[in-house]
C-alpha cells in the first residue's frame, strides 16, 4: 500500500508540474520578460537559517520582502504588466545586513516591448526608496523595509535561465543539474567536479560560506571545446543569480594550469554550459578571511631590489573590489622609492575611469594598465603612501612588483639613459637599433649612424645583415649566418640559437643550422588567376580607425584611399568580414583555419559573438566570394586597450578549413619574424573594400589596393605623438594613398627583397581621418605579435 501511495503521489506531482509548465512557464516563454536583481536590506541580522530555502525563517523573511517588491511594481507605471516576484536566495556580505537575490517577471503583448526595459525596472525600485538627507546615508525605506539604494542592481534575464534556477529539486531534467554547497570552516578545500559525457548539460552550483568570509574558487582543469563562450563555457558570478553586472570571470577556453579567483562576498554562482561530447571541470572552493591589506615598509639606501609586493589575494585574480596600502620610508629625504612592475604600468588619470586598477600616491591619482613589458614608477618622496584599489568590473590578472630606493636628483646611475618606461639602460645602447627601453624611447630622434664600411671598427648594428647592401664592399651583409647573442635584431632559430640575418624567414635560403627558417613557408606567393589590366585606375581610399572624435574605426568605415582595382587572385589572403550580413572589417588568412584581424572590430559586446560573423574569402568583388566560412571563435589580445588602440590584434578561428582546391584564390600571407626589419620608406601595399574618402557614402564593390611607404618610428611619433612600439605608420606625404573606414583589420603587406614572398607587416588599426596630408595610417605591427599568434594557432 505504501508503494502504491508513493507511486500515485509521484504521478500527481508529475502531472501538476506538467500543467504548470504548459500553462504558465511555457506561455511565459513567448510573453514573459524576466529580470534578475539584488539589493541589501540594512539593519537586519543574517542568521544561518536563511541559507535554507525550506526553513521557516527563510520562508518568513522571503514572504515579507516579496510582499514589498510586489507592492512596488503593482503600484508602478508597469503595474498592469507585473506577473510575480520570486525571492531566490538570502545571503550577506562584509557590509552586513541581508543580501536579497530576486526575480521579477512581467507579461507583455510583445517580447520586444520597451515598456519594461532593464533600466526602467531598476529605476522603479530605486525611486521607491525614500532616503533622508539628514543622515546622508544611502539607506532608506522601501515601504518600511530599510534598503541600501546603492546596492540595487537589476539585469535582464531569459526564461530558460529562470526556469533552470527554479526547477523543483525532485524533478530536474537529465540535461540540467543544480546544487548548493556551503563551506563553514575557513581555508578548508571543498572539491568541485562536473562531468558531461553525452548530449548537452546546463548546470548551476551555488556556493556560500560563513558570514564575514570570502570565497576563493580554484579551477584545476577545464576540458571543453573553445568557442568564445557561445557553446561550452563557465561563467562565475559574484552573486547567487546570473546577473550580467556581477560577472566575475568567464572561461571559454580549456584550462590546464590552475587559476583562482575571489568573490567580494560570501556568495558565488557557477554556471556551466556544455554541448555534446566529453566535457569536465575539476576544482575546489574555500572560505577565506577578508583581511585588511596594510604594510609598513622601510627601505635601505641600496638601489637594488629589496623585496617583492603582490596584489591582494595573490596569486588569485584580482576581484572587482579590493584595497591595499603600502607606507614606505627611506633612510633620508634625498632618496625616493622606485616600484618595478612586472607587465603593468601606471599612467596619469584622465577624465576616463580607471579600468585596471586605481592608484593614489601622495594625493596624485593614477590608472594602472596591463602591458607586455616591465616598467619602473619612481616616487620622489622619502616617505610616500601608496594606495591601490581594484576597479575592474570582472576579475583581472594579479600583479607583482619589487621596490628599492633611488637618488631623487639622479634616478639612473652615471652613464645610463632614463627611458620613458622608467627603465635605465646604458647610454651606449641608445640608438643601437635595439628596443632596450621596451617602448623604443631609446631609438627615437636618433641621427643616422656612420656606416664606417672601410674602417676596422665594428659596423653599427642597424646596418648589419638587414638585407640591404649598405656598404659597397659587402661587409655589412657578410657572415650573416654566424651565431650571435639573441636580441630584437637577431633571428631566433627553432633550436634556440640566433643568427645575424634578421629577415631569414622564408627567403628560400636555409640559414639556420637546423634549417627551421625555411619551415612552414607555403605562404606569401599569390598566383594571379585572371590577368585583367586595370586601365581605368579608379582612385579609391583605404580606411582605418582614428583617435578620439577624429579617429574613425576602420571596421566601421575605413577604406583604401587613392587605390586602384585589384586583380583576380592578386591578394589571396584578403578576407571580407561581414557582421550580420554587412561589411564591417577586413582580415588576413594566415593558415588553413585562422585569420588575423584588429581587436577593435570585436571589442564591443554585441560584436563579440562569433555566430554573427562570416568570412568571405577568395573574393575580388563583393558578393562573389568563392568560399564563405563561419567563425568558430574570436581571440582578442589580452592587453588590448580600446582607448589607445594598443595591442590592436585579434585571431579568428574558422569552423572548417577552406578547401585546398581553392589554393589559387585563397592563400595565407607569411607571418614576419620578430626580428623583421624594414628599410625606411619601404613600399608596401594596403588592400580593402573600405570607403575611398572621408566623405564617401558608397563602398566600392571591387577590392582596392594602394601602395604606401613605411615610416620610421621616430617619424611616426612626430606625426601623432603617443604611438606605442606595437604600431607602425605607413602612407605617402600627400596622404592621397591611405586606408579608411571599412578597412579595419585588413592587411598591410610588404614583399621581401630576397625570396619575393609577401609578409603580413601591419593590420589596419587607426588614423586621423583618411588621406590627410602628413597624417599616415597607423597599423598594428605584426612582428611584435608573431609569437603570440603562433601560441594560439599551433
Amino acid at each position: 500500500m505504501a508503494i502504491i501511495i508513493t507511486a500515485v503521489v509521484f504521478v500527481l506531482v508529475i502531472i501538476m508540474w506538467s500543467l504548470l509548465w504548459a500553462f504558465i512557464f511555457r506561455r511565459d516563454t513567448s510573453s514573459g520578460v524576466y529580470f534578475a536583481g539584488m539589493f541589501r536590506v540594512a539593519n537586519e541580522e543574517f542568521i544561518p537559517e536563511y541559507r535554507h530555502a525550506d526553513s521557516h525563517e527563510f520562508v518568513s523573511m522571503a514572504a515579507k520582502i516579496q510582499h514589498v517588491v510586489s507592492n512596488v511594481y503593482r503600484t508602478s507605471s508597469v503595474g498592469k504588466l507585473y506577473r510575480q516576484a520570486v525571492i531566490s536566495d538570502l545571503s550577506t556580505d562584509a557590509r552586513g545586513g541581508v543580501l536579497v537575490h530576486f526575480w521579477v517577471v512581467f507579461v507583455v503583448q510583445h517580447v520586444k516591448s520597451t515598456t519594461v526595459c532593464e533600466d526602467c525596472v531598476g529605476a522603479i525600485l530605486r525611486d521607491s526608496v525614500q532616503t533622508s538627507l539628514k543622515n546622508r546615508s544611502s539607506v532608506g525605506l522601501l515601504l518600511g523595509l530599510p534598503v541600501d539604494i546603492d546596492s540595487i542592481l537589476v539585469n535582464g534575464a531569459f526564461f530558460r535561465t529562470f526556469s533552470l534556477l527554479n526547477i523543483p529539486p525532485a524533478l530536474p531534467p537529465a540535461s540540467q543539474c543544480a546544487e548548493k554547497m556551503y563551506s563553514s570552516l575557513p581555508e578548508v578545500m571543498v572539491p568541485l567536479k562536473v562531468f558531461s559525457t553525452w548530449g548537452g548539460l546546463s548546470c548551476h552550483i551555488k556556493l556560500t560560506s560563513a558570514p564575514g568570509t570570502l570565497i576563493r574558487l580554484t579551477i584545476k582543469s577545464f576540458h571543453i571545446d573553445p568557442s568564445s563562450c557561445v557553446t561550452d563555457s563557465l561563467t562565475v558570478y559574484d552573486a547567487l543569480l546570473p546577473m550580467r553586472g556581477r560577472v566575475l570571470h568567464r572561461a571559454c577556453e580549456p584550462v590546464s594550469q590552475s587559476v583562482s579567483m575571489v568573490s567580494t562576498s560570501n556568495a558565488m554562482l557557477l554556471f556551466f554550459k556544455f554541448t555534446q561530447g566529453s566535457k569536465s571541470f575539476f576544482g575546489h572552493f574555500e572560505a577565506i578571511p577578508d583581511k585588511m591589506c596594510l604594510h609598513m615598509i622601510k627601505t635601505t639606501a641600496s638601489a637594488s631590489p629589496e623585496g617583492q609586493l603582490t596584489s591582494p589575494f595573490y596569486p588569485s585574480l584580482l576581484p572587482p573590489q579590493c584595497a591595499c596600502s603600502w607606507i614606505f620610508q627611506t633612510p633620508r629625504p634625498g632618496l625616493g622609492v622606485a616600484l618595478t612592475f612586472r607587465g603593468y604600468i601606471l599612467k596619469d588619470k584622465d577624465l576616463q575611469a580607471c579600468e585596471q586598477g586605481w592608484w593614489k600616491i601622495n594625493e596624485f591619482i593614477y590608472c594602472g594598465r596591463y602591458i607586455g613589458h616591465d616598467t619602473v614608477f619612481r616616487i620622489s618622496d622619502w616617505n610616500p603612501e601608496v594606495v591601490f584599489r581594484c576597479s575592474s568590473r570582472t576579475s583581472e590578472q594579479p600583479f607583482t612588483l619589487t621596490y628599492s630606493s633611488f637618488n631623487i636628483s639622479q634616478p639612473c646611475p652615471e652613464g645610463y639613459f632614463l627611458c620613458s618606461t622608467g627603465l635605465c639602460v646604458e647610454k651606449s645602447r641608445r640608438c643601437d637599433g635595439l628596443d632596450d627601453c621596451q617602448d623604443e624611447s631609446d631609438e627615437v630622434f636618433c641621427s643616422s649612424p656612420t656606416k664606417n664600411c672601410g674602417g676596422s671598427e665594428p659596423l653599427h648594428p642597424i646596418y648589419v645583415c638587414n638585407g640591404e647592401s649598405d656598404c659597397s664592399n659587402g661587409r655589412d651583409e657578410a657572415n650573416c649566418t654566424s651565431e650571435t647573442p639573441c636580441s630584437d635584431i637577431s633571428y631566433r632559430c627553432k633550436s634556440g640559437t640566433c643568427i645575424l640575418k634578421r629577415n631569414a624567414r622564408c627567403d628560400s635560403v636555409p640559414d639556420c643550422p637546423d634549417q627551421s627558417d625555411e619551415e612552414d613557408c607555403a605562404c606569401g606567393r599569390p598566383s594571379l588567376v585572371k590577368r585583367v589590366l586595370d586601365m581605368a585606375s579608379i582612385p579609391t581610399d583605404v580606411g582605418r580607425a582614428s583617435s578620439q572624435d577624429d579617429i574613425m574605426d576602420r571596421g566601421v568605415a575605413p577604406r583604401v584611399v587613392g587605390g586602384v582595382n585589384a586583380l583576380e587572385g592578386e591578394w589571396p589572403w584578403q578576407v571580407s568580414l561581414l557582421f550580420a550580413g554587412h561589411l564591417y572589417c577586413g582580415a588576413s588568412v594566415v593558415s588553413s583555419d585562422w585569420l588575423v584581424s584588429a581587436a577593435h572590430c570585436f571589442s564591443k559586446e554585441r560584436l563579440s559573438d562569433p555566430h554573427q560573423w562570416a568570412a568571405h574569402m577568395g573574393m575580388l568583388t563583393q558578393g562573389n566570394a568563392r568560399h564563405v566560412a563561419d567563425v568558430r571563435r574570436i581571440v582578442l589580445h589580452e592587453y588590448y586597450n580600446a582607448r589607445t588602440f594598443d595591442y590592436d590584434i585579434a585571431l579568428l578561428q574558422l569552423r572548417k578549413p577552406w578547401p585546398p582546391f581553392l589554393a589559387s584564390h585563397i592563400h595565407p600571407a607569411c607571418l614576419p619574424p620578430p626580428s623583421q626589419t624594414l628599410s625606411e620608406n619601404q613600399r608596401c601595399w594596403v588592400t580593402g573594400w573600405g570607403y575611398r574618402s572621408e566623405e564617401d557614402k558608397v563602398l566600392p564593390t571591387v577590392l582596392q589596393k594602394a601602395e604606401v611607404g613605411v615610416l620610421s618610428h621616430t617619424e611616426c611619433k612626430r606625426r601623432y605623438g603617443p604611438v606605442s612600439p606595437r604600431m607602425l605608420c605607413a602612407g605617402v606625404p600627400s596622404g592621397e594613398q591611405d586606408a579608411c573606414r571599412g578597412d579595419s583589420g585588413g592587411p598591410l603587406v610588404c614583399r621581401s627583397q630576397s625570396g619575393g614572398r609577401w609578409f603580413l607587416t601591419g593590420i589596419v588599426s587607426w588614423g586621423a581621418g583618411c588621406g590627410r596630408p602628413n597624417l599616415p595610417g597607423v597599423y598594428t605591427k605584426v612582428a611584435k605579435f608573431t609569437e603570440w599568434i603562433h601560441s594560439h594557432i599551433h
